[in-house]
């Protein structure tokens, strides 16, 4: 597991970029670091940034428009993104979680939450802090994909140990069953339009339909 994890900052408030500068450099197990901040998407894709192992990204860059359009970009492009902005309204959460973002904090998180997100996207492990939390509380949308209770149970399972292996030994299924099971819940969201590539999306989709909850991590 990698001792340290790059950062590029996207944030047309420069206060804000410097004070995410210097939370990350405090930051140890892993350590944190930025390497590039910029006023645009364009210091993910160029220099340093190009390189850094998570975006940390304002949804609302100089104007009122959500760049959900430039999420999407980096998403596809198989980068990891924690969202950070003063946006702290449901819709705006969930709609960035079905993008793809591996988190989603309102700027009035902090350090406290900030920090542990980034760690946890470089480490492609979940983290899910307050403002996320409430958003899965408070969603009723209809387009939940139906698992079946043993694709549950396998899930949640899978999400408690370091390995399917170990999830096999637990349930006495055989690995390939139990990838299967996942596989089959993968696609369930993906035909919903959701989809969950990672292990740490599949979490957070889980939670945000109320298949799982905290306490189950």
């Amino acid at each position: 597991m990698a001792d340290l994890i790059t950062v590029a900052v996207i944030d047309d408030h420069p206060a804000i970029a410097a004070g995410i500068e210097m939370w990350c450099s405090q930051a140890t197990d892993p350590r944190v670091r930025v390497i590039e901040s910029g006023v645009t998407p364009a210091v993910a894709w160029t220099g340093d940034g190009a390189d850094a192992d998570v975006i940390v990204f304002d949804l609302q860059l100089s104007g009122q428009i959500p760049a959900y359009r430039e999420l999407r970009q980096l998403v596809e492009a198989g980068r990891q993104v924690v969202v950070y902005t003063m946006r702290d309204d449901r819709d705006a959460v969930l709609t960035c979680l079905d993008i793809g973002a591996f988190a989603y904090l309102s700027k009035t998180e902090g350090p406290a939450h900030l920090v542990p997100a980034i760690q946890a996207a470089g480490r492609h492990l979940p983290y899910t802090p307050p403002v996320m939390a409430r958003a899965f509380g408070t969603d009723t949308r209809a387009d939940r994909p139906k698992l079946t209770p043993r694709e549950v149970d396998v899930l949640v399972n899978w999400f408690a140990c370091e390995s399917k292996e170990m999830v096999s030994r637990k349930l006495g299924l055989s690995v390939r069953t139990v990838n299967s099971y996942i596989d089959r819940a993968r696609i369930r969201y993906a035909n919903a339009g959701r989809p969950a590539p990672t292990k740490a999306s599949l979490v957070a989709r889980a939670i945000q339909d109320g298949l799982i909850g905290l306490e189950d991590l």
